[in-house]
């Protein structure tokens, strides 16, 4: 009888024991679920407050010029236009393309800015990339006396504030007679001290057999860093040109230091030039120029973004 009532009291925990198991997986699954959510909606949160000023960027450029002041505001606007942008075009006057020989063409003042800037933009982005890329290689895989010296001399340089050698440079500009040129912009900035760090650190962490295989090979120096460094490179290669193109667009204080000429200014002076002698407070102008100065950007980024990410992961990491 003993047994029989044991017999029986074993076989109701084990029959109690997975409900009881399931109901506390249950539990725990729902309070996952629970958090899960909650940090979903706090993402949300942090991402439309970030994002705000974008949207209202955007949203001010096609409101009417009366309604940018009205109290309250308007989040959605009610009778968007794209008059700010066209009076913009119209206000910034005609001017002639000072580049490329090509003087006799005339267009917008705007637009003329817009060349100008996606010019200088492009070419010092080029020049960049590829000082920092043959420097980054240099240090990375050549030992020569003072290497290191010579790199953290290089870093030094970070603490030193770009105001500091704005003089010095505006002298030796001055001396060369490059002011109100384009020359004059890009030679201060063909390379950069974060730019050389970044890929003088994901380059170290290259297998140093992939160049011996190559010099095996035959291939010159020259050979082996455009053909095995440069394509293995190229995530931090995006990198570096995201960051150089980002500044080279938004660049403002040295070219209104050097370019006296308006047909010469880039997008951010030529808005600056606008605001201080034409349109005063009118917010709808000046924020569907900044608006037209900020689509670019946006597209260069979202087009290198998966390079960005995978870059800044991988070089992160030390060799």
């Amino acid at each position: 009888m003993l047994n029989t009532r044991e017999e029986q009291m074993t076989t109701e925990q084990a029959i109690e024991t997975p409900i009881t198991t399931r109901t506390q997986r249950a539990g725990r699954h729902w309070s996952d679920r629970f958090w899960q959510i909650v940090i979903l909606l706090l993402l949300i949160l942090f991402a439309a407050v970030s994002l705000f000023p974008l949207y209202w960027l955007f949203v001010t450029a096609i409101t009417p010029a009366s309604a940018t002041v009205k109290l309250p505001p308007e989040l959605i606007p009610t009778n968007p236009t794209l008059d700010n942008i066209t009076n913009l075009i119209q206000l910034s006057g005609i001017g002639r393309l000072r580049v490329l020989g090509l003087e006799d063409i005339r267009m917008p003042r705007m637009l003329l800015w817009f060349v100008n800037t996606l010019l200088l933009a492009l070419i010092s982005t080029g020049i960049h990339v590829l000082f920092d890329t043959m420097a980054g290689y240099a240090f990375a895989k050549r030992k020569f006396p003072g290497s290191n010296l010579f790199f953290w001399m290089i870093l030094a340089a970070l603490m030193i504030p770009g105001q500091v050698t704005l003089v010095p440079l505006y002298l030796m500009i001055t001396q060369f007679k490059l002011i109100n040129t384009f020359a004059g912009v890009l030679l201060p900035g063909l390379a950069d001290v974060i730019g050389i760090f970044l890929l003088k650190q994901y380059i170290q962490t290259m297998p140093r057999e992939l160049e011996e295989a190559a010099r095996m090979d035959g291939a010159s120096e020259w050979k082996t860093f455009t053909s095995v460094i440069v394509p293995l490179a190229a995530p931090a290669m995006a990198v570096t040109a995201i960051f150089a193109f980002q500044r080279y667009w938004n660049a403002f204080l040295w070219p209104l230091v050097v370019l006296q000429n308006p047909d010469l200014f880039t997008l951010q002076v030529g808005l600056s030039y606008l605001y201080n002698s034409e349109f005063g407070t009118n917010y709808g102008l000046l924020m569907s120029g900044a608006a037209l100065a900020s689509i670019p950007m946006i597209l260069f980024f979202f087009a290198f973004q998966r390079y960005f990410m995978q870059g800044l992961r991988v070089g992160a990491v030390k060799g």
